[in-house]
């Protein structure tokens, strides 16, 4: 697998001190040379010169052309010795890189120039301690720091992207629990509320087109209207109230509803004016508080649902279990035929936060209507053994 180029953007100042060292390093091999140069070959001087100025330009392209920017002043340093310090910027950026195929021929026309160099300037005839700096300087410490640079830079970029996905991740997260809680508060306000808000609809709309009511019937109408707003306005209280729990919210304070409550919800129900059969709660004593809730909220918004769609036919309702099997609640009832005058708004929500809830729980909801128009509502609980 090809290593990655992972070069970063260098400000003003990292362009600033690497010309320095590089003046310096140019400087000081040329001063070793410029006298012999200027003594026995004055055009050579001259052409050092040149060359080490058109490689003091090159170098500002290194990044854009590594391997050919190093091999040019590789070769230019083997007759200039002031293209001696771009030749070593360019080596070691190039050896960032870490690609030995490019590292190793660069380095070796490097090796093969210095050596070149000294022979022509004949200053030190000891070939063997000028073989041995040139390698030492080099292979040593050019390439050898050119790739510490690299592996640096790699690890320096590796961090800073785990760093950004980890922000990411926390971001992510963050906004799935934010839409998670927001979507509880939906389910949570509208099992509240749709069933008071629905009978007090309900009930209102009737004072709105019932001419023949009797003062008394009017009274009790407008209690009932009266109770269940109030009714509304507590449950709702304690819903926010259970809502504003921080880690414990999962685990809601008590009071809260649960399947033994669903015989009083059908009363309250049959005395707003419902028909429904109901056989009542059996063997679910040690049902679990959380399915317990589960139900009650299922029944609620069946009862809502058969209020709002199909008010003046039969309900039956069907709850019933034991632990290993799970529990059964089953809600079905007639289509109404024709429209119905008193049309409350509808959400659309509430069988959606249903199944959101059973998934929840890890159970199932599911509803259809059978061929003989019938509206079936069926949701399953798991009940550990």
């Amino acid at each position: 697998m090809q290593p990655v180029d992972y070069q970063i953007p260098l400000t003003r100042w990292s362009h600033t001190w690497r010309a320095i060292i590089v003046v310096g390093l140019s400087g000081l091999a040329w001063s070793q040379f410029a006298s012999w140069q200027w003594d026995r070959n004055r055009l050579w001087f001259f052409a050092d010169i040149g060359l080490g100025l058109i490689c003091f330009g090159l170098m500002f392209f290194r990044r854009r052309y590594p391997v050919r920017i190093a091999l040019i002043t590789a070769l230019a340093s083997s007759i200039s010795t002031l293209s001696g310090g771009p030749a070593t910027l360019a080596l070691v950026s190039l050896a960032t890189r870490r690609r030995w195929r490019e590292i190793v021929p660069v380095a070796l026309l490097s090796l093969s120039a210095s050596l070149w160099l000294n022979h022509l300037n004949k200053t030190n005839p000891d070939v063997w301690f000028i073989a041995s700096t040139a390698i030492a300087s080099i292979i040593g410490v050019t390439v050898g720091w050119g790739l510490y640079i690299g592996a640096r830079r790699e690890l320096l970029t590796t961090l800073r992207d785990r760093a950004d996905r980890a922000e990411s991740d926390q971001f992510r997260r963050a906004e799935q629990s934010r839409t998670a809680e927001r979507a509880r508060i939906a389910r949570e306000m509208h099992d509240v509320l749709a069933h008071r808000i629905s009978m007090v609809s309900m009930h209102a709309g009737a004072l709105s087109y019932r001419k023949d009511l009797t003062p008394e019937e009017i009274r009790s109408t407008a209690d009932i209207i009266q109770e269940n707003s109030h009714l509304a306005l507590t449950e709702l209280r304690e819903v926010l109230g259970i809502l504003r729990e921080g880690p414990l919210d999962a685990v809601p304070e008590l009071p809260q509803p649960g399947v033994h409550d669903i015989p009083a919800l059908v009363a309250e129900s049959r005395l707003a004016g419902m028909k429904i059969t109901f056989d009542g709660i059996v063997g679910l004593g040690l049902l679990p508080d959380n399915i317990g809730r589960t139900l009650y909220r299922i029944a609620q918004e069946g009862l809502t649902n058969a209020r709002k769609h199909a008010p003046d036919t039969l309900l039956c309702l069907t709850v019933g279990g034991s632990p290993g099997d799970g529990v059964v609640v089953e809600m079905k009832n007639p289509l109404r035929i024709g429209d119905l005058r008193l049309k409350t708004p509808e959400s659309g929500l509430g069988l959606i936060g249903l199944a959101e809830r059973s998934n929840l729980s890890g159970g199932r909801l599911s509803h259809h209507i059978t061929s003989d128009r019938m509206f079936v509502l069926y949701a399953w609980l798991p009940w550990l053994a």
